[in-house]
This record gives structure tokens, C-alpha cells and sequence, in this order.
């Protein structure tokens, strides 16, 4: 998973001493309809009820020099109030609105949300890696 621009160089201001940047208070997942890394920007659903959803997550573990976490519970987004497209890519952000991205990474499976359905991620479904 690709870390954000803006994390990158928090996590090095931090170990090289440029400043101590503040934990964010909180992470909340943002569903993307393209890559949020490419042109365009983030490109996150709107309107028709979504909202990002407050996401936490387990310790990391290291295997093979590779660090990785899951999201810690399930995260149910609202049904939509109109369709949100197709959901290939995922973004977490450390606010609800506005915000930081902190990583971003494509969708195990490429979800397609219409009028009525709603999202469910669970437990464990969402991993944020390091190698």
C-alpha cells in the first residue's frame, strides 16, 4: 500500500529530526472510484449519504521483512442514497472531512454500490503494509 506524500514526510521529519509531528486523533476510511495516487486527486465518492468511517486497527507483525495491519473491527458505510459507482480503491484520511491521506490502496474486489445497498468491510479485510 502505498503511503501518502504527506506521511512520508512526517515519518522522516520524525526520525531524522526535522519536527515531531502529532499522532492523528483519529483514521477514517474514504471509498475512492479511481486510484487516489493517480491524476485527479483523490477521487472519493460523493453525495447520496456516503461519509468516511472511523477505522482502527490491530498491532502491525513483521513476517519476511514485510510489516502489515488489519482493520481491528467491522465498518459498515451507510446504504446510498443513490448510486456510488464502482469502488476499486480505498483511501484512510486522519478526518472525517478534508484531512490528510495517510495510505491508499486498491480494493481486494472492485464493489459497484448502487441506490439502496450498502458497504460492508470487515474485520480483518482491509491490510496496510510496509517492506
Amino acid at each position: 500500500m502505498p503511503k501518502s506524500w504527506n506521511a512520508e514526510c512526517k515519518v522522516m521529519d520524525w526520525l531524522l529530526g526535522g519536527s515531531t509531528p502529532a499522532r492523528p486523533t483519529g483514521q477514517y476510511l474514504a471509498l475512492c472510484t479511481a486510484d487516489p495516487t493517480g491524476a485527479g486527486g483523490l477521487n472519493e465518492v460523493t453525495g447520496f449519504g456516503y461519509a468516511r468511517q472511523a477505522i482502527t486497527f490491530n498491532a502491525s507483525s513483521t513476517v519476511s521483512g514485510t510489516s502489515s495491519t488489519t482493520n481491528s473491527s467491522t465498518h459498515n458505510f451507510t446504504a446510498a442514497g443513490g448510486d456510488w459507482g464502482s469502488i476499486p480503491f480505498w483511501a484512510i484520511y486522519d478526518a472525517l472531512t478534508g484531512g490528510n491521506e495517510i495510505y491508499s490502496g486498491p480494493a481486494t474486489v472492485t464493489r459497484t454500490i448502487h441506490n439502496g445497498e450498502t458497504l460492508t468491510v470487515a474485520a480483518g479485510a482491509l491490510t496496510v503494509s510496509e517492506s
